[in-house]
This record gives C-alpha cells, sequence and structure tokens, in this order.
C-alpha cells in the first residue's frame, strides 16, 4: 500500500504539466506554426508551386515573343503602341491563377478529405483562428510565388521588351500599380478558394467552381454580346481584375469598363464574401 500511495503523486504530476504545453499550443501562434508545418511538409505544395512560377515565367516570355507578331499586323499593331512593359511581366497571371487556386483549395480541403480537420478544430475550439491562420499563410506563400515568378519572368522577358521599348521602369507608378494589382488579385484568388473550399469541404468540388468562376466564365459568357451579359461578365473576377492591370489607353481598346478603383472592391468581394460564408459555416456545423 505505501508504495502504491507514493506513485499516486507521482502519475499526476505529468498530466498537469502537460496542462501548459496544450495551452500554448492554442495560442494563435502555435496555430500558425502548425498551418505552417502542414502547408509546407505536402509534397503537393512544392509541386503547385513549382507549377505556378514555371506557368507565369513561360507563359510571359511566351507573350513577350508574340511582340514581333503584333508588330507587323496592322490591326495589333496600335495595341502595341500604347501597351505597358508591365502587362507583359506580369502576364503569367491569368493562368498562374489557376495553379494559386488550386493551393488555396487544398489547404484546407485536403485537412477534410483525410480527417486531419477533427484533430485541428479539436485542438483549437474557437475554430476561426484555424481559418485566419490558413489565410495569412496562403497570402504569404501566394506573394511570395508571385513576386519571384514576375522576377523571373523580368528577366527572361528583358531583351524582347528592350527591343519595343517596353522595359518597364522601376520608378514609374504604372509599373508597380500593374505588379502589385498581380500580387493583389492571386491572393484575392486564394482567399476564394479558401473560402469555398471551407464551405463544400470538397477538393474536386472546389476546384471546379474556383476555376470556373476565375477562369472560364468570363471566356464563356465572352462570346454573348447581350448588355446584360456583358454587364455580369465585367463583375466577374478576371475582367474586373484588368481594370488595374491594364493601363487606362488598353482600357478603351475592349478592357473592363470599370475604373480601377471600382475593379479593386470587386475582387476584394470574391475574397471577402467566400472567407465570411466559411468562417459562419466552420463555427456552426460539426467537423
Amino acid at each position: 500500500m505505501s508504495a502504491v500511495a507514493a506513485a499516486a503523486p507521482a502519475a499526476v504530476v505529468p498530466e498537469r504539466a502537460a496542462l501548459p504545453t496544450l495551452n500554448a499550443h492554442r495560442t494563435f501562434a502555435g496555430v500558425m506554426r502548425g498551418e505552417w508545418i502542414k502547408l509546407l511538409s505536402l509534397r503537393s505544395t512544392w509541386w503547385v508551386l513549382g507549377a505556378t512560377v514555371a506557368i507565369m515565367t513561360l507563359v510571359s516570355f511566351a507573350a513577350a515573343m508574340s511582340l514581333d507578331v503584333m508588330a507587323e499586323d496592322p490591326l495589333t499593331a496600335p495595341a502595341l503602341a500604347q501597351m505597358h512593359g508591365a502587362e507583359i511581366v506580369s502576364g503569367g497571371s491569368q493562368i498562374g491563377v489557376v495553379t494559386i487556386a488550386v493551393l488555396g483549395a487544398l489547404l484546407v480541403t485536403g485537412e477534410y478529405s483525410t480527417g486531419m480537420i477533427r484533430s485541428t478544430l479539436a485542438a483549437v475550439p474557437t475554430r476561426l483562428p484555424v481559418l485566419a491562420a490558413k489565410a495569412i499563410v496562403l497570402a504569404v506563400v501566394t506573394t511570395v510565388v508571385t513576386l519571384l515568378s514576375m522576377a523571373l519572368s523580368y528577366l527572361v522577358t528583358t531583351p524582347q521588351l528592350t527591343t519595343y521599348d517596353l522595359v518597364p521602369a522601376l520608378d514609374d507608378s504604372q509599373t508597380w500599380q500593374i505588379l502589385g494589382g498581380t500580387v493583389y488579385f492571386l491572393v484575392a484568388a486564394a482567399f476564394f478558394a479558401l473560402g469555398v473550399g471551407t464551405v463544400l469541404r470538397s477538393t474536386a468540388g472546389t476546384v471546379t467552381v474556383a476555376l470556373t468562376v476565375l477562369l472560364l466564365l468570363p471566356g464563356t459568357l465572352g462570346f454573348i454580346t447581350l448588355d446584360w451579359v456583358e454587364t455580369i461578365v465585367s463583375y466577374l473576377p478576371l475582367p474586373a481584375a484588368s481594370a488595374f492591370l491594364s493601363t487606362g489607353d488598353m482600357s478603351e481598346l475592349g478592357g473592363s469598363p470599370l475604373t480601377a478603383t471600382a475593379g479593386l472592391l470587386v475582387v476584394a468581394a470574391y475574397a471577402v464574401v467566400p472567407l465570411v460564408a466559411a468562417a459562419v459555416l466552420m463555427r456552426r456545423r460539426d467537423a
């Protein structure tokens, strides 16, 4: 009996000592650290990030090479004269949005498919810090990858842009409007996919919705010349983004009818609304 009694207090000590560690992991810093580990430890993450850099760089390079064709065609030569070099450098963003949306979807739907989300939400009962941490991690990764892609695009397109005096000047406000707007658009697209993914909890469904809204609908509805359809198209993410990703003269040649400010607000709405819906549903329903 004396041996049992002596052992009983010792059994309680580890249990009590574990409590501060558990609480420490419930801090927002602990949640952030967990999201970083989960994101960067997946092989699929690195494949998606590598594909984003490669696609954006190659598309920008192809756009730069097509300048020769534009210069020789009398129908497109006027557009070339009004083009800004930063539009070529960031031209790959319209395809890069595909991989960024996939990354945003996988960040949350991957946990639902494996059941890991139950452990995550059990460790963070308030739940909303999890969504906030995912959004912050996603924004940082998207920003870094986009900047790296545009830096590489700048290097590979500079020789061709020099030929047409289109190398974007770093002291030009329009250069920073276009390059900064590209980062803004891709982060918003990532947030859209993250929000939709949290609502649908399905990778296939999220990717389908994200790619349809972000990429397919503008191209499909663009063939319809009805006024009300054209108005709807102008408020889709990609056409709205063109309001601040293109120069004013290019907008007159068939770009978005929205102003740059209106385009910023529309794109922001596509990021904020799904995240708000995701936050509400995450709090109300079971994992």
